[in-house]
């Protein structure tokens, strides 16, 4: 193994990390057996279908909605009149605005720019007409495979919320496998709102009741491991908001510690918790409508203590959890930090985030997921979330060089790995 020179470094981490694939391992994207509303080759479209992507897709996700609105309020186009408007239709308006009319210079813009150079497309068109009929050209499951290709992504994690009736139905109409594709059980309406998730439990079929006797604990157990099976869960999750409280001595709390939790457990797969989403603070926006909030890291510390058989992925949105969420992860090996969620996902906060819990945490830290709703979105977040990670860890390798380290090729390459793939499928194997 030769040492590296100084002046080598940069260049061999970028190309460290450009050649790694990424195990993404939060993302709400599926494949094509779910359905795609999108045309394709002529073929029917499926209007409720999940597999989102494609140019319109694309431009219409709810960060360039939200966007839009305030460069055309709702004074002027009102936000009935915009959801009244055809999917092609509202990404006309929100191309006209933000991309023809104005620098798109946001990241959020960047990159749909990023993402239709990458597909070797002009992002400088005047009207998506011009771009349309190519997507119209490709086949789902074809896409799919180009776009983890220039993503240089291996593996996609769903998110699998079978309280929503669209996608529970599918899975009970009998899911193909897809191998590029694994499952996670999503959880948010059971642990935040029981009386409705119980009755609905008990309308599929469970012997639960509104209070938690062992016959409903049992049940709810039951029907957790159902379906685990059903996704090939490989964790559980939950978004939660940033009042969540450990212990709160409510039915959330209940449902943790005696269903999902020794659920979790007893199938050695971790938990994930993604923490404070306020909701609906202008429900107009609809999907667009959240926003953030300070969470309490001392709520996870505690779990992380009183489970110390289980294993934790954790996520905040706000930047002012950070630092104490990453001295946290110090304290307990149970817990594994992960990404820029959500409104962290810009590039000065994915590279402030970075450098904090590199020099907190060293490599044991999963520093990104792409939490991807449309499939096109692989190409930019991870292009872009590269070139961040590459930049910090080739400065924390100078300085480590200038420390005396004689640091080496190999050096780089493992710990690439691991930053990108090997620490997350390590942490689900325990």
């Amino acid at each position: 193994m030769s040492r590296l020179d100084r002046s080598e470094v940069r260049a061999a981490v970028r190309s460290a990390v450009a050649a790694q694939p990424v195990t993404d391992m939060h993302t709400h994207l599926y494949p094509p057996t779910f359905g795609t509303p999108v045309p394709h080759r002529g073929q029917p479209t499926d209007p409720a279908g999940l597999m989102l992507w494609g140019v319109d897709e694309l431009v219409t996700y709810h960060y360039l909605i939200a966007e839009v609105f305030r460069v055309v309020p709702a004074t002027k186009l009102p936000y009935e009149q915009f959801w009244a408007m055809s999917k092609s239709e509202q990404a006309d308006h929100i191309w006209k605005h933000l991309f023809v009319e104005r620098t798109p210079i946001s990241e959020a813009c960047r990159g749909v720019v990023t993402t239709l150079s990458k597909l070797g497309l002009d992002p400088g068109v005047k009207h998506l007409d011009q771009l349309r009929p190519w997507f119209r050209e490709q086949d789902p499951s074809g896409y799919i495979d180009r776009v983890m290709e220039l993503a240089n992504v291996s593996s996609i994690t769903m998110t699998n919320a079978v309280f929503d009736d669209n996608e529970r139905n599918r899975w009970l109409a009998g899911i193909q496998p897809d191998p590029r594709f694994t499952g996670v059980l999503r959880l948010d309406q059971l642990l935040l709102d029981w009386p409705n998730s119980g009755k609905k439990l008990a309308d599929w079929g469970y012997q639960v009741s509104p209070e938690f006797g062992d016959q409903t604990v049992m049940e709810v157990r039951r029907f957790l491991n159902d379906w685990c099976d059903r996704v090939s869960a490989i964790y559980c999750a939950v978004s939660l908001p940033p009042d969540f409280h450990y212990p709160d001595f409510d039915a959330c709390d209940t449902l943790l510690a005696k269903c999902v939790l020794p659920v979790c457990e007893a199938r050695d797969i971790p938990f994930a918790m993604m923490i404070g989403s306020r909701r609906g603070v202008n429900p107009q926006l609809r999907d667009a409508a959240d926003m953030g909030g300070l969470a309490d890291v001392q709520s996870v510390c505690t779990l992380c203590r009183e489970f110390p058989r289980n294993r934790f992925f954790v996520t905040m949105l706000a930047r002012e959890n950070q630092h104490e969420l990453a001295v946290a992860a110090r304290k307990f090996g149970n817990l594994m930090v992960f990404g820029c969620w959500w409104f962290l996902n810009n590039p000065s906060l994915i590279d402030e985030i970075t450098r904090l819990r590199i020099e907190l945490l060293g490599t044991t830290v999963i520093p990104q997921h792409s939490d991807a709703r449309i499939l096109d979105q692989l190409v930019y977040k991870w292009d872009h979330s590269r070139k961040l990670i590459g930049t910090v860890l080739a400065e924390k390798y100078e300085d480590l060089i200038d420390a005396g380290w004689p640091l080496t090729r190999e050096e780089i390459d493992r710990d690439v790995r691991g930053f990108l793939s090997d620490t997350f499928t390590g942490f689900l194997k325990g």
